[in-house]
């Protein structure tokens, strides 16, 4: 166990430029850290795939400008290629957020802490920094991870159940004739069509997971325990439940909060 570190004081004054980029399995989120926010943040599907669409999202985040970049990748096949194209074109070296190597601000209370994907640890990091613990961040992504942080500091773990498109996918691929469907836009009143049917399923169905599992996490951290939410499909899927803090832009502001706490730490 890592015991939670609290020594990140805020913000290095003057802000420091730095470059975030949150590497998914489906699509890969850009932004920019000033020390206190993210700004300027952009997705890109298929990440380093459509290596246009990349620099003008690198360009936008200020990365010609940047003094510093912090990535966090659930695919490391494609991390040198990262570090290849920041120092490449931009002159930058690019910090890999590392389990066992990266320092957290929080603790880590996990018996295989190198099964944790970083993505998880930014989201707890980020939480943590915005509403205090417990807290636990729902991740809406490919996979639905439920990430939690206890009363002491201490990430413990979490849940994952299969993501919106994976579940609506699924569907669609091991079946003859339900179709693709696209979960955005309004939820139909009725299913009078089978692609109403599989929207109202995934929506009721991923709604009713969500407080099943969240009444499970307050039976361990107690009924205090704050819930936020991140992720593209996160405010569609949740609307309606009251009890939530949508959040877009936290994996990207964990990341933010890990660079300014060890670049604060290395200045001790």
């Amino acid at each position: 166990m890592t015991e939670p570190d609290f020594s990140y004081g805020g913000p290095i004054d003057p802000p420091r430029s730095v470059v975030v980029i949150d590497v998914g399995n489906t699509s890969t989120s850009i932004g920019h850290w000033d020390g206190c926010q993210i700004s300027s943040i952009h997705a890109i599907r298929g990440g380093l795939a459509d290596l246009p669409a990349v620099c003008e999202a690198l360009d936008r985040a200020g990365a010609r400008e940047a003094e510093a970049a912090i990535l966090a990748s659930v695919v490391p096949a494609v991390n040198d290629k990262w570090r290849w194209l920041l120092k490449r074109l931009y002159g930058i070296d690019l910090e890999i957020v590392r389990v066992g190597e990266t320092p957290f601000p929080v603790g880590i209370d996990y018996p295989h802490p190198e099964q944790i994907g970083t993505d998880r640890l930014c989201d707890a990091a980020g939480a943590v920094a915005r509403y205090g613990a417990p807290v636990a961040v729902a991740d809406f992504g490919t996979a639905l991870t439920f990430d939690v942080v206890d009363e002491r500091g201490c990430y413990i773990g979490g849940i994952i159940a299969p993501g919106l498109p994976l579940m609506t996918g699924y569907l669609h691929e091991k079946t003859a004739q339900l179709p693709a469907v696209d979960l955005a836009g309004t939820l139909p009143a009725w299913g009078d069509s089978t692609e109403h049917a599989m929207k109202l399923g995934a929506k009721l169905g991923h709604c009713g997971m969500v407080r099943e599992i969240l009444a499970f996490i307050r039976k361990r951290t107690g009924e205090k325990t704050v819930f936020c939410a991140t992720g593209g499909y996160a405010a569609w899927a949740l609307e309606g439940i009251t009890d939530c803090s949508i959040d877009p832009d936290l994996t990207l502001y964990g990341l933010g909060i890990i660079w300014s706490h060890n670049h604060v730490r290395s200045a001790l």
